[in-house]
């Protein structure tokens, strides 16, 4: 038997749930798991999971291994990759998980970029607005708003994600000019599904600090960040959008800055991976190279700088 093979097979079905997910993870057979965890639990002489229809769950025995094991594997992982590291090779699979919207507007490009230099690196990029556990679900690396509770996780501030005000012209020479936040509560607005509480108010901050909340006449709630984007240059509404995913626009004069010395309260961004995992070479190198790329996004500041503004 494999006992090395068998471990990561057992490992990575307790943090799964799934032997079906952790041949995924593993580019294994379902058969071949389930061989290696037979032949594990007949090396040990004790079960050490419970299956069903649905879960797979570790007995206390499993759970015992589990935790000795979990943190070993990913030294030996370290170690290995530590060589391949300290010949100059930065190789392996990466699997990230980001916001839909700095996902795909600004992280995919600079995953490419970290291949052109790292040939060798193959990467899963995962996008969607939702939380994950990197730890159940495999992940090296994760893009987070907020900081995260009741995870084990090493954390890196990338900035303050700004969000602005913005119309497009054709809306405002239909409904007129929006110079003060009375006349922004009159006109039709788009914004966030999870981001105004209570309903209907938006949350504006004045640059000297000042913090105001403005009844607003909403028309359209998504929890997509690009559809909000693309109903505004569409000239749908008026609304708060990221900054970043506007740039373009408002340099090219698609979109107008609205009440420029307000803005939406940011959102706190992070680079997150797990701290169980040892960091494997291929990881510090794209979060070395992520994390400047990253941090010069026109519209992600650190706290001074949005203090300024």
């Amino acid at each position: 038997m494999d006992i090395a093979a068998a471990l990561r097979a057992f490992v990575r079905t307790v943090e799964r749930g799934s032997m079906t997910a952790a041949a995924r993870d593993l580019a294994v057979s379902q058969p071949g798991i389930t061989k290696h965890l037979r032949n594990l639990e007949r090396h040990v002489g004790a079960r050490l999971l419970e299956r069903s229809s649905r879960l797979v769950r570790p007995t206390p025995q499993g759970q015992a291994l589990y935790e000795a094991s979990r943190e070993a594997i990913a030294a030996i992982d370290s170690a290995l990759e530590g060589i391949r590291r300290d010949t100059g090779v930065i190789e392996g699979n990466l699997r990230i998980h980001a916001p839909s919207c700095i996902g795909a507007k600004h992280l995919h490009g600079i995953v490419m970029a970290f291949q052109r230099r790292f040939p060798s690196v193959t990467v899963d990029l995962v996008l969607d607005n939702r939380e994950v556990d990197l730890i159940y679900e495999n992940f090296d690396l994760a893009i987070i708003y907020g900081r995260s509770i009741g995870q084990e996780l090493i954390i890196r501030r990338l900035g303050l994600i700004r969000r602005i005000l913005v119309a497009a012209p054709d809306f405002l020479a239909c409904h007129g000019p929006i110079e003060t936040i009375e006349r922004l509560s009159q006109v039709s607005i788009i914004t966030s599904a999870t981001f105004l509480a209570p309903p209907d108010v938006l949350p504006l901050r004045h640059r000297d600090g000042e913090l105001v909340n403005v009844p607003v006449r909403t028309i359209l709630r998504t929890n997509h960040a690009e559809v909000i984007a693309a109903t505004l240059i569409a000239g749908h509404a008026a609304g708060s959008v990221q900054q970043f995913l506007v740039n373009d626009e408002l340099r090219q004069g698609r979109l107008i800055r609205l009440l420029p010395e307000y803005e939406v309260k940011p959102t706190e961004a992070f680079l997150a991976y797990p701290s169980i995992r040892f960091m494997r070479p291929v990881v510090r190198a794209f979060t070395d190279f992520a994390i400047p790329a990253l941090r010069s996004i026109d519209g992600v500041t650190n706290a001074d700088e949005a203090a300024a503004m």
